[in-house]
């Protein structure tokens, strides 16, 4: 008695190509949604950074604005007092670059710390950027 083998039959090279663009395809979703998934986590991440941020600008901001008018009040009259010749003006003027100044660096802390927030994920992009190019050129 004979048994009948069918022939082994191999993909073609259609069948191939079909089956690595649809691995392809299929990895360019986990991608998406990996991306996707890490934008939220980041998103999340930097809403609570920004608001430290905010109230440290706010802060700054509200200190120079109640520092600057008690202090240029009792500096200008200091120095009037300390230095009788030199007139009321320059009193007020000497004063007031001085607060802002402690303005400036105040505001300058709170810009730098917003500057630090990163949005998008790195390491997704740079991923992503590369299957693309893969794609565009599979050799």
């Amino acid at each position: 008695m004979a048994i009948d083998i069918p022939p082994r039959t191999e993909p073609g090279m259609t069948q191939l190509v079909a089956g690595v663009l649809d691995d392809l395809q299929e990895l360019v979703k986990q991608q998406l949604a990996l991306f996707k998934h890490e934008i939220k986590q980041e998103v999340r991440d930097d809403v609570e950074k920004s608001k430290e941020a905010a109230v440290s600008l706010g802060a700054g901001l509200g200190m120079v604005l109640i520092g600057g008018i008690l202090l240029a009040a009792m500096c200008v009259y200091l120095l009037q007092a300390g230095i009788p010749t030199l007139p009321l003006w320059a009193c007020f003027a000497i004063v007031g670059c001085c607060v802002a100044a402690i303005g400036g660096i105040l505001l300058y802390v709170g810009k730098t710390r917003l500057d630090s927030i990163r949005l998008v994920p790195e390491q997704s992009v740079k991923s992503l950027k590369e299957n693309v190019r893969w794609m565009q050129n599979p050799q």
